[in-house]
């Protein structure tokens, strides 16, 4: 043999028993980790019901929990219910003086549990929590950590659908503040504190897309609660959420403008189209009655008036308003044929009395003793002709007024109506949009401070 073959088998039984020495060595730690779980945990060694002691082991102050979490997703946030659904990861840490263990110099850096059970936990829950769930695919997503120094960290992953009372005056220009509200059950302060982790408590998700809402911000405070059985330790977190406006401009404002801008189209049709007209004004009517209760329906019925409901209110109010115009309309129009019956009955009659005046003339001018008058009669056409001429000399002169002279243009009423409808009805209309815009984009701002 060789005496490179030779090397070769010297170094392949070394590497077979430092391998073997490596695997006694892994199986002597994991030996050494569950002699340390029995020594903490063992039977009749501790006892999960009975609160750690405060700091340094002192009996008579609280124990203080450390929380902090991450926000996974917000997956809904619903306004006829006022609720919102959100997945996280919640993170409890404190301090049990009776867990401490040997670290075997820094090799063993913490313990890993997952039955929450075994060792004390905080009877913390969440105060505006609806509906909640773990979550158990494939394992539960839950796990305790005991480091060597008795600090135990605790983490959950879990599920909440959370109530979220809204102010909806501004909707669909508003800002919502949904809160996230954690504390004790039974324990009061003089036994269990929560204080939000120092650093950043909270933690969200890059790229978080909500369908129709933007989170701008959010802050962590304190909330504690005094009862009839004691003062109780209470966090909060404050969620800043933000409307998108683009959703309700293209599928409400816009479409509300459109249906009123149609109702107008009546006022540039003939006066005797009146199946048109009336079918126009009738069709917007209904269509802007069925968009205000499609809106109405997605909201909860509320005792205040919403930015929505001034907004659908006006249009259907212009487009109630062109059809009543037409209305209008029709009777001016009535009138007008009336009136002009009465005018041509009126010529007749004048007329007929002029050639009757005239016949008599020409009999009395064939008599040598026919005389004029020295009076002539009040009804006679030239007797009136002349009173006119003078009631129009007496007239003092008048400044020509523009509006007058510009609808003398138009020589019926109901085209005067139509006339006057085409340019006072589209300058309401924005002068209303001016008002609006301005006073609840400015409350908009105003109701910034959070």
């Amino acid at each position: 043999m060789g005496t490179g073959h030779f090397f070769w088998v010297i170094f392949y039984f070394a590497s077979l028993c430092s391998a073997s020495l490596a695997n006694n060595a892994k199986i002597n730690f994991r030996e050494k980790e569950k002699k340390v779980l029995d020594q903490i945990l063992g039977a009749g060694k501790y006892d999960a019901r009975i609160r750690p002691s405060g700091i340094n082991g002192t009996e008579n102050l609280p124990t203080y929990v450390y929380v902090n979490m991450f926000l996974r997703s917000i997956s809904k946030i619903d306004d006829y219910k006022m609720e919102y659904s959100v997945q996280l990861t919640f993170r409890e840490q404190w301090t049990d003086e009776r867990l401490k263990f040997d670290d075997i110099q820094g090799r063993l850096k913490y313990l890993t549990l997952t039955e929450a059970n075994r060792v004390w936990m905080p009877d913390l829950f969440f105060s505006n929590e609806k509906e909640g769930h773990f979550h158990n695919i494939i394992m539960p997503n839950v796990y305790i950590r005991i480091f060597p120094n008795g600090s135990v960290l605790y983490s959950i992953r879990i599920s909440l659908t959370l109530a979220c009372p809204m102010n909806l005056k501004l909707y669909p220009l508003d800002r919502q503040i949904c809160s996230l509200r954690m504390a004790s059950y039974g324990w009061t302060t003089n036994d269990l504190v929560f204080l939000w982790k120092e650093g950043d408590p909270v933690q969200v998700v890059k790229n978080l897309h909500l369908p129709r809402f933007t989170l701008e911000k959010f802050l962590t405070d304190y909330c504690n609660s005094k009862t009839n059985t004691g003062e109780y330790s209470c966090l909060k977190v404050d969620l800043l959420f933000k409307r998108e406006f683009s959703y309700y401009l293209i599928q409400i404002y816009i479409p509300c403008c459109m249906l009123v801008i149609v109702s107008w189209v009546s006022f540039w049709l003939d006066q005797g189209a009146v199946p048109a007209r009336v079918s126009l004004g009738v069709t917007t009517l209904l269509t802007m009655a069925t968009q205000t209760s499609g809106i109405n329906a997605s909201l909860p019925p509320v005792s205040y008036t919403k930015a929505i409901d001034v907004w659908t209110g006006v249009c259907l109010t212009f487009v109630f308003g062109a059809l009543l115009e037409f209305a209008l309309v029709n009777y001016a129009s009535r009138s007008d044929m009336h009136k002009e019956n009465m005018k041509k009955k009126r010529r007749d009659l004048e007329q007929a009395s002029i050639d009757a005046a005239s016949d008599l003339l020409d009999t009395d001018s064939n008599a040598t003793f026919a005389m004029k008058p020295l009076v002539r009669h009040p009804g006679d056409p030239l007797a009136l002709e002349k009173l006119r001429q003078c009631e129009v000399h007496m007239q003092a002169p008048k400044r020509p007024n523009c509006c007058k002279t510009w609808l003398s243009k138009f020589p019926t009423r109901s085209k005067r109506i139509d006339v006057i409808s085409r340019i006072t009805f589209p300058l309401v209309f924005a002068l209303f949009n001016l008002v609006y815009w301005s006073t609840y984009l400015f409350r908009e701002e105003e109701d910034e401070t959070f």
